[in-house]
């Protein structure tokens, strides 16, 4: 059942109890133990209370209480991250927005100190939370650690470390004949010399849309040893995802169009979008007479078909006329990534990260467009493989980031530390297409080389922190951070060979904060400010009646995020979190209907100015368990000019279950008041939006063969 205005308020008004009960006294239940966070996003494992940006840290026994499988669901009780599920990717993926920026690669995805998806574009389809031991957010850029890779935040999802954990097997059933498995394994004994472990799983999922869901196959093994004076590991990841697309629903005039049912599929029969990644990772660390030394190699490799299609803009609805563009699609790609860096340590006081790192990208596509009728339903949507090929196109890209850095961490006093960092960066690409045109009696070829570009750029972060106020395990830290990154402009390998490579993006930003932790560690709470200035953003934009990718001149970004813990007792805790965003356009010029128009002032599409969300969980050892998650999505414009708005929503996420021993049974849902609003925007069907995915309910049993 919708939520309503009541239900909204109410919300809100638990949420500013929860809030103000920080000035309460301690209840009087047993002490809460909690361990010491450290966070290791940027190379070097810093304490939580003294880390000098925002960072949230989701445990795996967090998700696993939750029954978390999906990002969205994950980070879900982190301020200001609003996860759009579905999108261009497909529905088995998702588009992550953080500070109020919703862009498939203004974020950097890591996974287990490798960034999923190399020097292209995060690999969200591809991963996995199977046997997490955490999740760390950081907001803004990473631009010493990780280079010209983000802006907005850095999400790090580490796995349990080879041989740790206890064994353990899931199964579940849910909505619309899904299902899923998942398997981890330790293989060896603490006593091993080699510790291993081995996590696989599947599932399918079906969605409402007529002719999605999808299918996905995962497995994961890590190794670690001693190898001489170091310790040496091994990663091997491989997963298979393929994908039914679902359709975006077009936008006609200032509001969704009533001539396309809601779940209607315009893909042509036998539509895909299958992926498959598999990656071999290497590291070592050694510690020698400078410091400990690390390094990582990791090489991935990535094949895609894709078979989809999209409206087009004014279509016609008789099923006859041609109103519809598609295109079948062959995609590989290869990334590696090399990183090695020393921590020096000078006395107890200060480390100095130094070292170097390089990615290499290089990515190609072949695809053979068509047009095709379909009624707005897609009741009639044809076979693709009886269409005429009128237009084949080809793309090559090539590119490489290396970085030179260096950052030091120093603890001035035992209250007060800061960081500074440093990168010379050094990027090159390359880029070539081709276009045959197949309309005609005869082909007509037009081969396209776009002009290299190379640059070499300085990047920086500058931060501090300073503990106001401590008292055993509870303290006030105040701390600010400044940032200055760029990051070569994305390539997303669409249908077009659009051999032009767009300008560099560019931004700064700043962030001021204060955490605190109280009640002898039961109540802890993160409060920030931030602001970010940013030039030559990214966006999607119709060119020559074709989908394509722009520079959008400048953009200012601002707001505040709130985040705040409440561990009532080693079973019962409940997180509030409340976010104000504000993402303008500054300057941006852009043809609607051939008139120049500036936008000037205008907020960016499918950007809220508020998200919030309320969760309570209850988890003891053994017996009854729940949790429930509310969460809020404030009202955001559909269109560049702001002259479409799509209300605010409140989503529902449910779950109760029953834990005796070793075994446990759940029953989870996911938006159950089955909102169905716009989320997120394609970028290849002009002015269309994904809709947030329907109701959904999951019956699962999950065993674990010794004590977790």
């Amino acid at each position: 059942m919708p939520f309503t205005p009541a239900r909204s308020m109410l919300a809100h008004a638990i949420l500013a109890c929860l809030l103000g009960s920080a000035t309460l006294p301690a209840l009087a239940q047993d002490s809460v133990e909690l361990e010491t966070v450290e966070v290791t996003s940027a190379k070097l494992p810093v304490n939580l209370r003294d880390a000098t940006a925002s960072v949230s840290v989701v445990t795996g026994d967090d998700l696993r209480a939750r029954g978390a499988t999906d990002l969205r669901t994950a980070l879900s009780l982190v301020a200001g991250v609003d996860i759009a599920p579905g999108g261009d990717g497909g529905p088995a993926g998702s588009v992550p927005a953080l500070w109020g920026l919703r862009e498939f690669d203004a974020f950097l995805l890591v996974v287990d100190g490798i960034p999923w998806g190399g020097a292209f574009n995060p690999a969200l389809v591809t991963m996995n939370l199977n046997n997490v031991d955490r999740i760390e957010v950081v907001k803004g850029a990473a631009p010493v650690s990780y280079g010209a890779t983000s802006f907005v935040g850095v999400i790090h999802v580490l796995h349990r470390a080879a041989g740790q954990g206890p064994a353990t097997a899931e199964i579940g059933v849910g909505s619309r004949g899904s299902a899923r498995f998942a398997v981890a394994l330790p293989l060896s004994n603490t006593s091993d010399r080699w510790q291993q472990s081995l996590m696989f799983d599947g599932e399918h999922q079906g969605v409402a849309s007529d002719r999605g869901g999808w299918s996905r196959w995962h497995g994961l093994y890590r190794g670690a040893a001693q190898v001489g004076e170091g310790n040496f590991t091994l990663d091997f990841d491989s997963s298979r995802v393929q994908q039914q697309p679902v359709s975006p629903h077009p936008r006609e005039g200032a509001t969704l169009s009533d001539r396309v049912p809601r779940d209607a599929n315009d893909n042509p029969r036998d539509a895909r979008q299958n992926e498959g990644r598999t990656q071999l990772a290497l590291g070592y660390v050694l510690p020698t007479g400078l410091g400990e030394w690390s390094t990582r190699l990791a090489v991935a490799k990535n094949n895609g078909e894709t078979v989809r299609g999209f409206l087009r803009p004014d279509f016609a609805d008789d099923g006859v006329t041609h109103n519809a563009d598609g295109y079948e699609q062959a995609r590989h790609s290869r990334e590696v990534y090399f990183d090695t860096h020393i921590a020096s340590k000078f006395g107890e006081k200060a480390t100095l990260v130094w070292g170097l790192d390089h990615m290499d990208g290089s990515g190609s596509q072949h695809s053979n467009n068509f047009e095709y009728a379909v009624l707005p339903d897609g009741s009639n949507a044809p076979d693709w493989h009886s269409l005429h090929i009128d237009e084949s196109t080809s793309l090559d890209d090539h590119r490489q980031f290396t970085g030179v850095y260096a950052a030091l961490d120093m603890a001035v006093t035992d209250a007060w530390r800061f960081d500074a960092g440093l990168r010379y960066n050094h990027t090159h690409e390359t880029r070539s297409g081709q276009e045959i045109d197949l309309t005609g009696d005869t082909p007509v070829v037009n081969a396209s080389q776009g002009i290299p570009q190379t640059n070499n750029r300085w990047s920086s972060a500058l931060g501090t922190s300073y503990r106001l106020w401590q008292s055993g395990r509870d303290y006030v830290t105040a701390y600010a951070n400044y940032r200055d990154s760029f990051k070569p402009a994305a390539i997303d390998f669409g249908p077009e060979a659009e051999s032009d490579i767009l300008q560099p993006e560019t931004a700064r930003s700043g962030e001021l904060g204060m955490r605190g932790q109280h009640l002898d560690g039961r109540l802890q709470w993160d409060v920030s400010v931030f602001r970010m200035n940013f030039e030559n953003l990214v966006v999607a934009q119709d060119v020559d009646g074709a989908p394509g990718l722009t520079n959008a001149g400048n953009e200012h970004f601002k707001g505040a995020e709130s985040e705040v813990k409440w561990r009532f007792n080693d079973s019962f805790s409940a997180v509030g979190t409340w976010a104000w965003h504000d993402a303008r356009f500054a300057d941006y010029v852009q043809l609607f209907d051939d008139v120049p128009t500036q936008l000037d002032g205008k907020q960016l599409e499918l950007s809220p100015k508020q998200v919030g969300s309320l969760g309570f969980l209850y988890s003891p050892d053994e017996g009854f368990r729940a949790y429930a998650t509310v969460a809020h999505v404030g009202s955001r414009y559909l269109s560049k000019r702001n002259t479409s708005i799509a209300g605010s929503y409140n989503t529902l996420d449910a779950g109760i279950g029953y834990r005796h021993g070793q075994w446990e049974a759940r029953l989870d849902g996911t938006n159950l008041g089955d909102r169905r609003d716009p989320v997120a925007e394609s970028e290849l069907g002009d002015a269309q939006f994904y809709l947030l995915p329907a109701r959904a309910v999951w019956a699962s049993f999950r065993y674990a063969f010794a004590a977790e």
